[in-house]
């Protein structure tokens, strides 16, 4: 008789647009039909699969979801506002998550740097005091993992982000850099550095 196992299939969905394009209505919009989407194919809950916030989401777009699931099919299930993460704190959303992510990261990459025999097989020094690094994408996983990283005593070089990337090897003040975002179009094209490229190219600059 042949055995019989159970699979896990890991995926990414989204919808494929350029948010700048586009009014905060119809994101909106957009967004609910694309909850609905998922629950007409089984494909959200609580104990189904619950999204999260990545690239140009955030705890809006996640409070959307939510109620879009919730006011469908909320009378069907009693954890419905469980069908998502990354929420509004006044949309069941808890505390902590925002910088969960990048708050990871840091934990990961100190616990590696903090292994001695690791950091003698890569031939590194260790701890993370004195590192420089270099961030792809600045949204809430790369601020908080630069903001940990740099109170850890580790120095940020270069960011790449949408418009282009920045470098300083004196280093760059994550919360600066955020400051810049919100004050211009969500980009770092502008942002006071040493070297401004207008692709990716610090990602492949030594740090």
């Amino acid at each position: 008789m042949e055995e019989v196992t159970e699979k896990t299939i890991l995926a990414k969905g989204g919808i494929r647009i350029d948010p700048k394009k586009y009014s905060t209505e119809e994101i909106h919009q957009l967004t609910r039909k694309y909850t609905i989407s998922l629950a007409k194919k089984n494909s959200i809950g609580a104990a189904i699969d619950v999204p999260g916030p990545d690239i140009g989401t955030g705890e809006r777009e996640m409070s959307w979801m939510k109620d879009a699931y919730q006011t469908y099919y909320g009378h069907t299930d009693v954890n419905a506002a469980g069908c998502v993460t990354g929420k509004a704190l006044n949309q069941s959303g808890i505390r902590g998550r925002t910088e969960s992510t990048g708050l990871g990261v840091y934990y990961v990459t100190k616990t590696v740097l903090d292994n001695p025999d690791i950091c003698r097989a890569l031939n590194v020094r260790q701890g993370l005091r004195g590192k420089t690094f270099t961030v792809q994408g600045f949204g809430n996983v790369g601020y908080y993992a630069s903001k940990f990283f740099t109170e850890a005593g580790a120095r940020l070089v270069g960011v790449a982000e949408w418009d282009g990337s920045v470098y300083s090897q004196a280093g760059i003040d994550p919360d600066a850099l955020l400051q810049h975002k919100k004050a211009s179009k969500g980009g770092v094209k502008g942002f006071q550095c040493e070297e401004y490229y207008p692709d990716e190219q610090v990602i492949y600059k030594k740090a």
